[in-house]
């Protein structure tokens, strides 16, 4: 094939080259072909001229004929017009009502408010399956040290220990206070963590009365950022959760099992499409899990 091509190319540069050294070594060969080249533009210009000619009688014809056409044409539009109104209006109310009546449509095998089919076909398949039932809480006294634990991380750090609220053993842990589409996105990202990854996920927190938000806020100290009816806790969309090892929550992002606990959790979060802390630039609140655009309608109809 390339030889091919290449005897191509030398056969048309032969015959152009060949061309030029006739122009360049015989005289009358550039004489005949400069007085062939007039005669056709002589002829050209002949042909040109007799072509408008005849396109000019042409144009003034076709400029009557259209204005009579197009007389024509608005005479019949009037005599008409209130059977094309009908037309008009049978053909676009219909679209219209649809946009205008329509619902959001649910494809098979999918509920309104799922996450999207490009997410972890796994979480999709937890969401379609049976329900899922939250986890056994463990006993009080794992809260009561998480406190005491969070309390030392911070005597040693001088940080909050990731963002993780005072008084943890106080905090609200009733599932049946979540949102209930926000409770099963979370559990069925608290599966894939054990089962897939071996890690345990336990709720630390998660409906927040405005009374504990105000508190908090005025706490500050890295916990939140939040004022009262400004977090998405106070209307069951948002929660915290820590892994549990050896009977105890986890919270130093310096241990490389805590951190990659964390950083797992966050992706299935959002794969899950949950908004996770820990992706956030203003505070890394690695334990916490929102629905975002849920919280946001939550908070315009509170007027917030």
């Amino acid at each position: 094939m390339v030889l091919e091509v290449m005897a191509i190319w030398m056969a048309v540069f032969f015959a152009l080259a060949s061309a030029l050294a006739g122009l360049l070594l015989f005289p009358g060969l550039r004489d005949a072909l400069a007085a062939g080249s007039g005669r056709l533009q002589s002829r050209l210009r002949a042909v040109t001229s007799r072509w408008q000619g005849r396109m000019s009688g042409h144009a003034s014809d076709s400029s009557r004929s259209l204005r009579d056409a197009g007389g024509r044409s608005l005479r019949q539009l009037s005599r008409h017009r209130l059977a094309l109104l009908a037309a008009a209006l049978a053909l676009c109310v219909p679209p219209l009502l649809v946009l205008q009546l329509r619902q959001r449509p649910v494809l098979d095998g999918f509920a309104i408010g799922e996450v999207e089919p490009a997410a972890n076909s796994q979480i999709l398949e937890l969401l379609r399956g049976e329900r899922l039932v939250p986890p056994t809480a463990p006993p009080p006294a794992v809260f009561i040290t998480a406190d005491a634990d969070a309390a030392a991380f911070e005597a040693q750090t001088g940080v909050v220990a990731i963002a993780v609220p005072q008084q943890i053993v106080s905090a609200d842990r009733r599932w049946e206070r979540i949102d209930p589409d926000f409770q099963q996105r979370v559990l069925a990202v608290y599966r894939l963590m054990r089962e897939q990854y071996g890690y345990e996920m336990v709720l630390v927190e998660g409906y927040r009365s405005p009374e504990r938000q105000a508190e908090l806020a005025r706490k500050g100290r890295g916990t939140t950022l939040a004022g009262a009816g400004q977090s998405c806790h106070q209307y069951g969309l948002a929660v915290d959760s820590a892994p549990i090892r050896g009977g105890k929550l986890q919270w130093d992002m310096r241990d490389p099992w805590t951190r990659r606990g964390y950083e797992l959790y966050g992706q299935l979060a959002q794969q899950a499409g949950l908004e996770w802390g820990g992706a956030w630039r203003s505070i890394k609140d690695y334990v916490h899990l929102e629905n975002k655009a849920a919280c946001r309608a939550a908070r315009r109809a509170a007027g917030r």
